[in-house]
């Protein structure tokens, strides 16, 4: 029934996470709310960085993509468990410096980064880019001799690698905005360029093929194809490549017809892999990055709700109105992705109401879910929404002028506020 070990039911027939009645967290802290248990977030955590002593030798590192959910407690636990981080804009740069996060271990991504985040990322000592175009390549090229710095840099390859996964959330196809392309040479001809220019250091190849994946062949593919290209350069260029990044996407459970892969079957296959093809070459296995950012915050978090009205359409549907909605998840309105959604008041109750979760927005599109069941769904009670952890937070938004929810963190009982709930007054901050 759910997810993870989080969650379990109490003797009020209440929801609870990390040991704390969700029924009662909702009364102290407000809904819509944010919850994560971050036992659950520091397991997994330890099992990407265990992975990487059994089937690497320690040779690599867990890069937490902090697209996925982007605060100062997260960087915190990252730091503390021994990953690095992935960031994606200047914004998710100055929320690792005020964290405190080591630099050295951030790795900077981005199709079109600006020249003003570039500079910010030379400033606070960013350990590495990861080139997206040659346009980049030269603007970088420009702006670290200005700093007066050789920056690392890495290279994003688009490895030409089917996902089976949601057309938006693909990457590794020829057709995607991401990368250099392997099969018209445009790979090739970057490293080539990369000799000629002064102010930077090739350190390492990238690629990711997408996002919300089960499969584990894809990954040993993109793997085999990255091995190759590193000999390849080595053998027509005479650059070594010392690091290879493999990206993220590994999937994990929304509801239960989703079957996600253990975390360490994936580690070992593409090790083996890696390894099989290295020794092929005759050269070394690089020091090895992954990125996962869903699997390690999606299934630790919850999102809790108010219901407010229920309105019975005869023979179409029943909606069920809750007092958030696409401000604070808009995945479904985006991909349709589906939840599991519990009436975290009723959490002992069978699920044999059939109804579709709308949202408060003013938007005929701002559903949760449709078509699910429920048990019982009363205004006043509590649902909760499962697995939403990752990409939830960090893609809401203010439409309708809708203030943002608290999240809070929560451990064996006890919980904690990492981020406050936005006021009408935030609201109006940057009005004039």
């Amino acid at each position: 029934m759910f997810v993870n070990d989080c969650l379990n039911i109490n003797e009020k027939g209440h929801l609870t996470i990390g040991g704390c009645d969700t029924v009662e967290l909702a009364k102290e802290y407000g809904t819509p709310l944010y919850v994560l248990d971050e036992t659950t977030i520091r397991n997994t955590c330890r099992a990407y960085v265990n992975s990487f002593k059994k089937f690497y030798n320690g040779n690599g590192m867990p890069l937490y993509a902090s697209k996925a959910l982007s605060c100062k407690e997260l960087c915190r636990i990252a730091n503390e468990e021994n990953l690095g981080l992935d960031v994606v804009s200047g914004g998710e740069i100055y929320t690792a410096v005020q964290a405190g996060f080591p630099m050295e271990k951030v790795h900077f991504h981005g199709n079109n980064k600006t020249a003003d985040e570039i500079r910010f990322a030379i400033k606070s000592k960013v350990g590495k880019f990861v080139v997206d175009n040659l346009y980049e390549l030269e603007l970088l090229d420009e702006i670290a001799g200005e700093e007066g710095i050789t920056a690392n840099i890495s290279f994003r390859i688009k490895p030409g690698v089917d996902a089976h996964t949601h057309n938006f959330i693909r990457t590794g196809q020829i057709d995607s905005k991401f990368g250099f392309a392997l099969e018209t040479g445009e790979a090739f001809n970057a490293v080539k360029k990369t000799i000629k220019l002064k102010n930077v250091n090739i350190k390492e190849l990238h690629c990711h093929i997408g996002s919300q994946i089960f499969d584990i062949e894809p990954f040993v593919t993109a793997a085999e194809i990255m091995i190759d290209f590193i000999a390849k350069i080595k053998n027509e260029l005479g650059i070594n490549i010392p690091e290879l990044n493999l990206g993220g996407g590994f999937g994990i459970m929304y509801t239960e017809k989703d079957e996600p892969v253990p975390y360490e079957n994936y580690m070992e296959k593409v090790s083996v892999a890696v390894k099989e093809k290295c020794s092929q070459y005759g050269i070394d296995v690089p020091f090895i990055y992954i990125e996962p950012g869903r699997s390690i915050v999606g299934e630790a978090g919850i999102t809790l709700y108010t219901v407010g009205s229920k309105k019975e359409i005869p023979n179409i549907r029943t909606y069920v109105s809750v007092d958030g909605g696409m401000t604070d998840n808009i995945r479904y309105a985006l991909y349709q992705s589906d939840y599991t959604v519990l009436n975290a008041s009723k959490a002992n109750q069978e699920p044999n109401d059939i109804v579709t979760v709308a949202g408060k927005c003013c938007e005929s599109g701002d559903l949760i879910q449709e078509n699910t069941k429920v048990a019982d769904p009363q205004a006043g009670d509590i649902l909760a929404v499962l697995s939403t952890g990752a990409y939830n937070y960090s893609m809401a938004s203010n439409y309708n002028r809708i203030p943002r929810p608290a999240m809070v963190m929560v451990k064996d009982g006890q919980p904690i506020v990492i981020i406050k709930r936005e006021s009408y007054e935030d609201l109006v901050r940057n009005d004039v």
